[in-house]
């Protein structure tokens, strides 16, 4: 028998694109799927458009929430399947996504994480930016090489999932990092490579777009957290984009300034 995947999708106040990432989970060419909806309270028109499907969606939380660690492990603790995945509510999986990740997971049960090694970027709009390639050995590769991972399309068993304590939900900016990370000390990560299987949008209103130094502090405790080396490359690298940030913010705060007087 197909085993089961549970699919959970976080959301809030993301009425402008939800309905293209409910469609392309409903309409994966795998069927055997549990898909659970955690809204933190949207107040926008999130909820009109899940309750137009919500006959084909397995659960749908509505409710206040701590973020979206939280989200995630509220649909994660209710999942059944034996793997799992998230999909943000502005990304997407395209419709082969899941049967794919499934068949890697029948050839190589050892798994921790099992993810497409190539994502989509997309604009606001859906038109293709470039596409993204990520081949990741395994745990010091994140630790010591790049930190990079593809959250779209990864996939986890849901035991290791449970056996790591789920996602920090102390951690808001880089959760799939440091769940990758410790996922990893439980086992091997497979790729499929053949072709894009998921769309990562983006847009100005992502967390990625508008943090970017708490996003590599995050990443600088997770990496350390998990055994990275104060010297490795991977921190350096953070050291460095950390600066550049600075040197950034500075050049505009003294640009508007000169423009004032």
């Amino acid at each position: 028998m197909l085993p089961l995947v549970t699919v959970v999708t976080p959301s809030y106040n993301q009425g402008e694109f939800i309905e293209e990432t409910i469609l392309s989970v409903l309409n994966q060419t795998y069927k055997n799927i549990q898909y659970i909806i955690v809204d933190g309270g949207s107040t926008d028109n999130t909820m009109d458009i899940v309750n137009t499907y919500r006959d084909r969606i397995d659960i749908v939380i509505h409710e206040r929430d701590n973020g979206q660690s939280d989200a995630i492990n509220k649909g994660f603790k209710l999942a059944k399947g034996e793997l799992v995945t998230w999909i943000n509510s502005d990304d997407i999986l395209y419709p082969e996504c899941v049967e794919q990740i499934v068949k890697l997971y029948q050839l190589h049960n050892d798994g921790a994480v099992y993810y497409g090694a190539l994502v989509d970027h997309i604009d606001r709009t859906g038109n293709l930016i470039r596409v993204k390639k990520r081949f990741i050995k395994d745990k010091a590769y994140l630790l010591n090489e790049d930190y990079d991972v593809t959250q779209q399309g990864s996939f986890y068993p849901l035991k290791l999932v449970q056996k790591v304590n789920y996602v920090d939900e102390s951690i808001h900016y880089c959760m799939d990092l440091d769940l990758w990370l410790r996922l990893l000390e439980h086992g091997s990560i497979y790729s499929y490579n053949e072709k894009s299987i998921t769309g990562f949008r983006k847009w100005e209103g992502t967390k990625t777009s508008t943090g970017t130094r708490k996003f590599l502090r995050d990443i600088k405790s997770a990496l350390l957290r998990n055994g990275a080396s104060p010297f490795a490359k991977t921190i350096l690298k953070i050291h460095y984009y950390t600066f550049k940030s600075r040197v950034k913010d500075f050049l505009i705060k003294s640009k508007l300034y000169s423009d004032k007087k």
